[in-house]
């Protein structure tokens, strides 16, 4: 979507209040309601789909100063849409003070309203100069990224095998970015201690392979890179994470087919194509690996997938594997396999699980 195009659909918001202001009317914003319970699995498109159900803000005593923060917040995007500028989460929150009665007073009030925005427009956060504080993933393999020079607008290449012991860091926006990669796939992991490792011995030499650190959840950048890169180049995607629920739910679901609070925008931040091949509960026992007890959160986390997350109850193997660690009620992380050596994840496990597909999980 232009800027041109953004700039309307927050003019067309702004009319509507104004019309039903001028009719003597209460102004309403309506939104959509973001949470697993308003998402459906789409198998066809391979990601969370947003529902029907949606949230009115009516203009009373009791939303006044949550709606004037609304409208103050879109004026602010406009500005700095126009000014071909950026504005980060945090930033949006101290600009606020300058609002008197409206400011917020902590910043998940604003991240909260930039979200409502985000859905009630249909556009990503990004294009309305909306940008996070965190940075993305680490890159590292087989890829040249070409990215422009803002002052000259003149490429530049960008080799990420010639980064030494470090990485190429993801940028905030990756829209512009192009590829150039003979590489097999992408080797998206959850920790960067395994990324490091898997880096300094050059496992994407070895497999031929672009290395992805997602640093825990990843970012939006960091999923936007991936999918466009995957996208752009047909190359599969592969995720390593560790052995329990919260790398299965909240890391490789989220990359795979996003989340229901950003479900508005999941068909941009959500990787279809990507498959498991971390530790499974069954890596657990085949390869005797050290594991921890699970804690109660644990244990919660696994039984709401299995109730409420759509993902999950479509896909019949992954209730089997979370209802398998919760029988066995432990947990492992990817470095217990050094227990059978520092390097025997990249000398053993990853090169038997890229020749087993039929052992991964969907």
């Amino acid at each position: 979507m232009s800027k041109e195009d953004t700039i309307k659909k927050i003019q067309a918001i702004a009319l509507h209040i104004r019309k039903s202001i001028e009719e003597e009317k209460a102004p309403i914003l309506t939104t959509p309601i973001r949470s697993l319970t308003n998402v459906t699995y789409n198998e066809q498109e391979g990601y969370f789909v947003l529902g029907q159900s949606t949230k009115e803000r009516h203009l009373n005593a009791s939303t006044i100063k949550t709606f004037a923060q609304t409208v103050l917040l879109l004026n602010e995007a406009k500005n700095v849409i126009k000014k071909d500028d950026m504005m980060t989460k945090r930033e949006a929150y101290y600009v606020s003070k300058n609002w008197e009665d409206a400011k917020f007073n902590e910043q998940p009030e604003s991240d909260a309203v930039m979200d409502d925005i985000e859905a009630m427009l249909g556009v990503q956060r990004e294009a309305l100069g909306f940008i996070p504080e965190e940075d993305g993933g680490a890159v590292a393999g087989k890829l040249i990224i070409i990215d422009k020079d803002p002052d000259t607008g003149e490429d530049i290449r960008i080799d990420c095998t010639k980064f030494g012991s470090g990485a190429y860091n993801i940028p905030a926006d990756v829209e512009e970015l192009r590829f150039e990669t003979k590489a097999q796939f992408i080797l998206a992991i959850e920790t960067a201690g395994m990324f490091q490792r898997l880096v300094k011995h050059k496992f994407f030499t070895q497999e031929n392979c672009i290395l992805v650190s997602m640093k825990g959840v990843p970012s939006r950048a960091t999923r936007r890179f991936i999918r466009r890169l995957a996208d752009d180049k047909k190359i599969p995607v592969y995720v390593f994470t560790d052995g329990d629920v919260y790398g299965y739910t909240n890391i490789y679901r989220t990359l795979k087919v996003g989340s229901g609070n950003a479900a508005h925008v999941n068909e941009y931040f959500c990787v279809p194509q990507a498959q498991f091949i971390g530790v499974t509960p069954q890596d657990i026992e085949t390869y005797q690996l050290p594991s921890h007890n699970l804690k109660d959160v644990d244990i919660k986390r696994g039984k709401d997938a299995i109730k409420n997350d759509p993902f999950i109850q479509h896909h019949k193997e992954w209730e089997s594997a979370i209802k398998q660690m919760l029988k066995m009620g432990v947990r492992a992380e990817q470095q217990a396999l050094a227990k059978w050596g520092l390097n025997y994840v990249l000398e053993e496990y990853l090169p038997q699980k890229l020749k087993k597909p039929d052992t991964w999980l969907p």
